[in-house]
C-alpha cells in the first residue's frame, strides 16, 4: 500500500527537505504540502493521509488547532515541528494530540527516524498473546485494536493503545518509565518521562468518568505507573 504523508508548513524549503527524506525512505510514497493551516485542513479531508506533518507557526488555524480539529475525527499519527524549545511547548503539543514533536532545525535523519517510529508503532503487532484482553469494564481487542470501557468504544490513537496495552498485559505490576518507554517509543526516547506524564494524562481523560479521579491507571510516584483492573 501507498505511503500517504500530508506536510503543511508555510517555508517552502522546510518542506522540501521533508519532502525529499520521505520519498528517501519511501520512494513510493504520495506527498502532499500545505502552506497553511486551513489548506492544512481542507488537504487532509481531500486525501485522508497516513501520516501528517505539522508547523506549528503557520498561517492560521496555527499546527496546534490543525492537530486538535483533526483529533476530533481521526487518529492519524501527527508529528509536529516547532522553532520553540520549550517543555511547554512540547508538553502543549502532546497534549493536544500530536504523537511527538521535533524541534527546528532538525537533522533529516533524525526526522526520518521519528517518522519511521510513528509508522512502526501505528502498524506494530499487538504485544497481547491473544485477539481479546477482558479486564472487566475494559477490554482491548488486539486485531482491531479496539478498545471499550463499559460496553462504549474509546477511539486511541496507536501510541495511547501502545501504552494502553503494555501496562493491560502487566496488570497490577508497577512498570519503570525507562521500561514504558522503551517498550512504546524506543530506547532513544529513555530519559522522556514527559512523554509518559502526557499520554498517561490523555487515557485518563478517555478512560476515566473523573480524570481527577484515576480509575485504571495509578502513578507510582518517582517509580512508574501500574494498571489496575476492575471487575
Amino acid at each position: 500500500m501507498t505511503l500517504k504523508l500530508l506536510i503543511a508548513d508555510d517555508v517552502r524549503d522546510v518542506a522540501e527537505v521533508v519532502t525529499f527524506g520521505a520519498r528517501m525512505a519511501w520512494p513510493d510514497c504520495e506527498v502532499t504540502v500545505a502552506s497553511s493551516g486551513r489548506e492544512a485542513l481542507g488537504r487532509f479531508e481531500e486525501e485522508q493521509p497516513d501520516l501528517v506533518i505539522l508547523d506549528v507557526s503557520m498561517p492560521p488555524p496555527d499546527g496546534f488547532e490543525v492537530c486538535r480539529l483533526i483529533r476530533e475525527s481521526s487518529q492519524v499519527p501527527i508529528l509536529m515541528l516547532t522553532v520553540r524549545d520549550t517543555t511547554l511547548d512540547k508538553v502543549r503539543a502532546l497534549d493536544i494530540g500530536a504523537d511527538d514533536y521535533l524541534t527546528k532545525p532538525f537533522d533529516h535523519l533524525e526526522l526520518l527516524a521519528r517518522l519511521q517510529a510513528l509508522l512502526r508503532r501505528s502498524s506494530a503487532p499487538s504485544v497481547l498473546p491473544g485477539p481479546d484482553f477482558d479486564l472487566g469494564d475494559l477490554s482491548l481487542d488486539s486485531d482491531t485494536h479496539e478498545v471499550r470501557v463499559r460496553g462504549e468504544v474509546v477511539r486511541l490513537t496507536s501510541t495511547e493503545y501502545r501504552l494502553l496495552e503494555v501496562l493491560v498485559r502487566h496488570a497490577g505490576t508497577v512498570l519503570p518509565h525507562r521500561y514504558l518507554l522503551e517498550q512504546v517509543w524506543g530506547p532513544e526516547y529513555v530519559g522522556a518521562d514527559h512523554y509518559l506524564k502526557v499520554f498517561v494524562g490523555r487515557l485518563h481523560r478517555k478512560l476515566d468518568k473523573d480524570p481527577a479521579q484515576p480509575r485504571y491507571i495509578r502513578s507510582e510516584w518517582g517509580v512508574g505507573y501500574r494498571f489496575v483492573p476492575h471487575r
